[in-house]
């Protein structure tokens, strides 16, 4: 006998058992026919992820390997960086990764449900990427002193050995990360789950703590810079983007979505 299986374009994310029930008069015979995974799937016009180009889907669901921009305005480096989305024991993480989120924890039912989201996908892996919530979350940002007693960012040159440190630490948050480490491994997760996803790299970056629009410095009367005030400038900031409709606030903003997992302020 042969079984077709068509799902719903906007049907839950994850893991699924497949199991055949034969009712013959009062009896019922049941059997466990496997497990299969469902993901989003950029090929199917129905899926909130849909990208009709067959170029960009090349690039931005299936390439493995890409070059990140950091430096500063003056000096732009190029790094490589394998994501490896479709590296072995790569889909259980990313699946286990959802599981382990606070939304989760918090309430799995509806936490379940709305796995069909790629909204809320991204919001979810966003947040397990980087540990500082103790979330059980994937890399722990560390910017300033040193890096003797662990990895240091600038050596990492790809997601996959970091989430599988993640995996055999009993998903403790490998030290350390950065900005673009965030980035990669956060492309890495949402490409393996079938969401279009690219980084942008900017320069000159600003960091509004306290949202009033401007970087704020202070000074005394005789014009020393006082050390007051959280706002910061950057060299440079990396973050991720995802292509995937908004039927929650229109068809003009279609397209590529901005997710930052640098952990710099808790998330509202």
């Amino acid at each position: 006998m042969n079984f077709t299986i068509s799902s719903p374009a906007n049907a839950v994310i994850g893991r699924y058992n497949l199991i055949l029930q034969v009712t013959s008069g009062n009896k019922i015979f049941s059997r466990f026919l496997g497990q299969f995974v469902l993901l989003f799937n950029p090929w199917c016009p129905g899926d909130d992820v849909y990208m009709a180009d067959e170029n960009e889907r090349q690039e931005y669901v299936l390439n493995e390997n890409g070059i990140i921009f950091v430096g500063n305005a003056k000096y732009i480096e190029a790094r490589g960086w394998y994501y490896g989305q479709f590296q072995d024991q790569l889909l259980n993480i990313c699946l286990t990764m959802l599981d382990l989120s606070l939304y989760y924890r918090q309430d799995p039912a509806i936490d379940v449900s709305r796995r069909g989201d790629p909204k809320y996908v991204g919001r979810v892996i966003s947040s397990m990427i980087n540990g500082n919530d103790n979330d059980n979350g994937v890399l722990l940002g560390k910017w300033q002193g040193s890096f003797n007693s662990h990895e240091n960012p600038s050596r990492w040159d790809g997601s996959v050995v970091i989430l599988q440190k993640w995996r055999q630490d009993n998903y403790k948050p490998v030290q350390y990360g950065q900005c673009w480490v965030f980035a990669g491994v956060m492309c890495t997760v949402l490409r393996c789950l079938g969401i279009p996803t690219r980084l942008v790299s900017n320069f000159n970056s600003a960091h509004d703590v306290d949202r009033n629009l401007s970087i704020d410095k202070y000074y005394d009367s005789s014009g020393k810079s006082l050390n007051i005030g959280k706002d910061s400038t950057w060299d440079y900031h990396v973050w991720n983007e995802s292509w995937f409709i908004r039927p929650d606030l229109g068809t003009s903003y279609n397209g590529w979505q901005v997710l930052d997992a640098t952990p710099q302020e808790q998330s509202k």
